[in-house]
């Protein structure tokens, strides 16, 4: 008599996630991440430091998001006529050699001019970048590659971010200006190890098609509403703490992209899994709390406590809304959704600091970060409609 012997079907072999490109991808994201983090904070300090007035911090940071979002609405178009290395040579040429310069001159048009370029060079190194990295992650693995890659981009920041402050005070906004620029032009020697093509062959939508695409627009708003915070954070709560608390602003700097990069991961690695799409509106719901918390200034333990929160949901509303949003097109399509992703994330943190600035001065911090908290809870529309819609 013989006994049949079950046998277990071999479980699916997980394409591997690392390539020799994908890793000199990262090379390019380090640098860019260096340059831009160590100036976010600098140069609103900077400004204010020269001119005076919650205004001019505001002016600069929104000078930088509105040239960045201009760069973003056009770079779809520059990729598809002259290819990924080509642009991403220029984007970085444009973030890092206007920083080299940035302490030429102190008056206040000069200091925007800089932002303005390095705006561009941002927006085209971010959305050229994003759509080759879409190209190089494997499918099955989407939304945890796009974690790594997250978690590479935002690594820098947790030391830039607060490093470039603590900088800025003890050996001045110099030596801060010309490492940003240095960081960005040093990547340029990654870009030849690139692909060097163009996006698929297939016709893409545009940015406006996107956005008139609910499918794309509903997770792009809700992320764009966390931006919104995040810019508000960079640019004023060095400002909104009492002088002396350096250290305090440094360590709340220090944990927010910490928090969000934890989160970043542990977002693309259930999103695998379970979906992306169920962790938008839990994303949204912490980082609001977050920046509810932030109202209490005066307390450190309320301040870190709420900086922490809300890194942790802007983690994972950037990992889930980007893994949706590419999900939801086909690769001819990767450009419009890194446009309009990152369009959010710039157009977000413009429009949080500019409105920031200019209520601060009149309703002070703590009111100023509770109408923040509040008016993103105005994108629970579109992530309960998204919701619905799965």
């Amino acid at each position: 008599m013989t006994t049949a012997i079950a046998i277990r079907p071999a479980a699916p072999v997980r394409p591997a996630l690392l390539s020799r490109t994908l890793l000199l991808r990262c090379v390019s994201i380090v640098g860019c991440s260096l340059s831009f983090y160590l100036l976010l904070s600098v140069v609103p300090l900077y400004a204010t430091a020269t001119h005076g007035g919650d205004g001019a911090a505001g002016i600069t940071t929104g000078a930088l998001m509105v040239a960045t979002v201009a760069g973003e609405l056009a770079c779809p178009r520059l990729v598809a006529r002259h290819g990924y290395r080509r642009v991403l040579v220029v984007g970085l040429v444009l973030l890092g050699a206007p920083a080299l310069v940035l302490t030429v001159a102190h008056s206040m048009a000069w200091i925007v001019a800089v932002c303005l370029v390095r705006g561009l060079g941002f927006a085209v190194t971010v959305v050229a970048g994003g759509a080759l990295t879409a190209e190089l992650v494997p499918t099955e693995r989407r939304g945890e590659g796009l974690a790594l890659v997250g978690v590479v981009s935002a690594a820098p920041s947790l030391a830039a971010l607060p490093l470039g402050v603590w900088l800025a005070g003890h050996v001045g906004y110099t030596v801060v200006a010309v490492a940003a620029g240095v960081a960005a032009l040093a990547s340029v020697a990654a870009i030849p190890g690139l692909p060097d093509r163009r996006p698929a062959e297939a016709e893409a939508a545009g940015v406006v098609a996107g956005l008139r695409t609910g499918a794309l627009a509903r997770p792009a708003l809700v992320f764009a509403a966390t931006a919104s915070a995040a810019g508000v954070i960079v640019t004023f709560l060095p400002l909104a703490v009492p002088r002396g608390a350096t250290g305090l602003v440094a360590l709340a700097l220090l944990v927010q992209p910490a928090a969000a990069t934890v989160a970043r991961w542990l977002a693309g690695r259930f999103g695998d899994r379970y979906g992306s799409a169920r962790l938008v509106l839990p994303g949204l719901l912490a980082s609001a709390a977050g920046i509810l918390l932030t109202t209490l200034v005066g307390s450190p333990v309320a301040l870190v406590a709420g900086v922490t929160l809300f890194g942790l949901g802007f983690g994972v509303t950037q990992n889930a809304t980007l893994t949706l949003m590419y999900a939801r097109v086909p690769a001819s399509g990767y450009g419009t959704v890194s446009a309009l992703w990152n369009v959010a994330y710039d157009a977000g943190m413009g429009a949080g600091a500019l409105g920031f600035g200019a209520v601060a001065g009149a309703v002070g911090y703590a009111l100023g970060f509770a109408l923040t908290g509040v008016l993103m809870l105005v994108a629970l529309a579109p992530a309960l409609r998204d919701r619905r819609g799965r």
